[in-house]
């Protein structure tokens, strides 16, 4: 008897601390809810970025099904492998970028100014320049360098542009926004204000030819401090016109021990994004 009121507290309290469980991740995923929720409608309908969102994610989406393709072609598999015309010229898929991404902007700057006409336009903005800057290594050098170290750039290239995407899609919009507590208008003022500085650090980083820690300081502002603050590449625009004989030696010692260091560490990280290149450097 004894060891059955034991059996049935035993399966009560399992019960109870089952509903308790229960309850709290209800608890949660209402409150994670209602935070997407607000931040949907107060930072992305409210603020007029649903096309900013669109052009975003047709940016990054289009960016990984191309590097996708272009390295199915490089093995010689996959339906795209024999991307040659009847006349023998290869078509690089900058060309419909730069085609979507002058029709994007055609239709931005006429069409009616509703939101699905602006969503579409976004949308084709967004793929065209996702083909262009994948390419923006061969725009530069006037060579197919695609699979070569120099078209590592490229990835660069998109990379920072994502980055500043990103950045824009996700920065707070402190006007213009009905039903906001003086509290929550304050910290949007903050985070705006962060950002500014953010950006003024990745263009001075820029300027020193830091074209990574740029990338890293919009999102972290210490980062964007730290590249500010030191010495300039020493083939970059800030170091042309600024730096002579012994700084910029020092800033050649610098550069060169720097890149022993995390070399490594950024190749690696440019041939998972982009692919390992197979291809030597062409020749000048």
């Amino acid at each position: 008897m004894v060891f059955k009121h034991l059996e049935i507290a035993s399966c009560s309290g399992v019960r109870a601390a089952i509903e308790h469980s229960t309850s709290s991740i209800r608890a949660r995923r209402t409150i994670y809810g209602d935070v997407v929720a607000h931040w949907w409608h107060y930072d992305i309908i409210a603020a007029g970025k649903l096309p900013l969102m669109l052009c975003f994610l047709s940016f990054v989406v289009t960016f990984a099904v191309t590097r996708t393709i272009t390295r199915l072609i490089r093995d010689g598999r996959g339906p795209f492998k024999n991307n040659i015309t009847s006349s023998g010229a290869h078509i690089h898929h900058a060309v419909p970028g730069i085609i979507l991404l002058v029709a994007g902007a055609f239709v931005a700057i006429g069409a009616a100014d509703t939101l699905p006409w602006r969503c579409s336009a976004a949308i084709t903005i967004g793929i065209g320049v996702s083909l262009v800057l994948d390419e923006f290594a061969l725009i530069l050098h006037l060579q197919d360098v695609y699979w070569s170290d120099e078209g590592q750039l490229s990835v660069e290239a998109v990379s920072l542009a994502g980055a500043c995407l990103g950045l824009a899609l996700v920065g707070f919009t402190p006007f213009g926004i009905d039903g906001l507590s003086n509290v929550e208008q304050v910290v949007r003022l903050s985070a705006t204000g962060v950002l500014i500085v953010d950006g003024a650090l990745a263009v001075i980083c820029v300027l020193k030819g830091k074209y990574r820690t740029a990338l890293f300081s919009v999102f972290i502002l210490p980062v964007g401090l730290i590249g500010a603050a030191r010495l300039a590449r020493p083939n970059s625009l800030w170091a042309r016109h600024r730096y002579h004989g012994e700084r910029e030696q020092h800033a050649e010692r610098r550069a060169t021990t720097i890149d022993r260091r995390w070399k490594p560490v950024q190749v690696g990280w440019e041939d998972f994004l982009g692919g390992k290149p197979s291809q030597p450097d062409p020749t000048a």
